[in-house]
């Protein structure tokens, strides 16, 4: 059986998906379609917007809601929903500002899926460790080097991260990227330290500025991986984590 947690700690509505699925084996499978398909989708969506055809913008848009409503990604109906909308009413100063926020929110959910299908239920055993950042790459490499040791949690900004502590108040520990769009990782530290939260924080940045560092140590961080990284660098930060807890 694969580890539930990680739809339902991303806020998938998974209770009101198997109200259509029945079991978590067509639930699965229709998660496997998607990924098949939703390549194709944001291909031919973005032809759409490039070439302003916004009949077909609106069909595509109106694809990826359905199946977004299907599996319970929320968010992702809301914002797809408004692009439909936009591309049938050929509102096209709406669909080229926010184009980027739909394939964004889509491709988070991609993320989501692969993580859940590669999962186990051993992975409800693992100690948890979140990596926070808002680049998919960064996530990615860090999740791959440390995912047979921990369970990974995801967050692609300050307050999805927050969302995720909230429902995790005993994570092993903390990858934070310092800087991100809104709600970045020195919000996220100011929460952590307001909350009176023990746990391990190591930051994530490029800029290794004195000021930046200083900075960073005023709160309670156990290290900092300093990009560009490494799997050895990262395996230095398991380690500040083992000594911390």
């Amino acid at each position: 059986m694969k580890d539930i947690s990680i739809l339902k700690d991303n806020n998938v509505d998974l209770d009101k998906s198997l109200e259509l699925f029945g079991d978590m084996k067509s639930y699965e499978e229709t998660l496997i379609d998607f990924l098949n398909s939703i390549s194709e989708k944001l291909n031919e969506l973005l032809k759409s917007k490039e070439s302003s055809d916004m009949n077909s913008y609106a069909v595509y848009a109106h694809s990826i809601k359905s199946d977004a409503r299907y599996l319970g990604f929320t968010s992702l109906v809301d914002i797809a929903y408004e692009n439909e909308m936009a591309g049938k009413n050929n509102d096209f100063s709406f669909v080229f500002s926010n184009y980027d926020k739909l394939e964004k929110e889509t491709k988070k959910y991609i993320e989501i899926a692969k993580q859940y299908l590669n999962s186990s239920s051993d992975d409800s055993k693992k100690e948890k460790i979140l990596i926070v950042d808002d680049s998919m790459l960064i996530r990615n490499l860090i999740g791959k080097a440390i995912s047979n040791e921990f369970a990974i949690l995801n967050a692609e900004d300050g307050n999805k991260a927050v969302e995720i502590i909230k429902k995790n108040p005993n994570i092993y520990g903390i990858m934070l990227d310092l800087f991100m769009p809104n709600f970045n990782g020195f919000d996220v530290l100011n929460y952590l330290k307001e909350n009176n939260y023990k746990i391990p924080v190591a930051v994530i940045t490029g800029d290794d500025t004195k000021e930046t560092i200083d900075k960073a140590f005023r709160y309670n961080i156990v290290d900092v991986l300093n990009k560009p990284f490494n799997e050895e660098n990262i395996k230095k930060i398991l380690e500040s984590f083992k000594n911390y807890n």
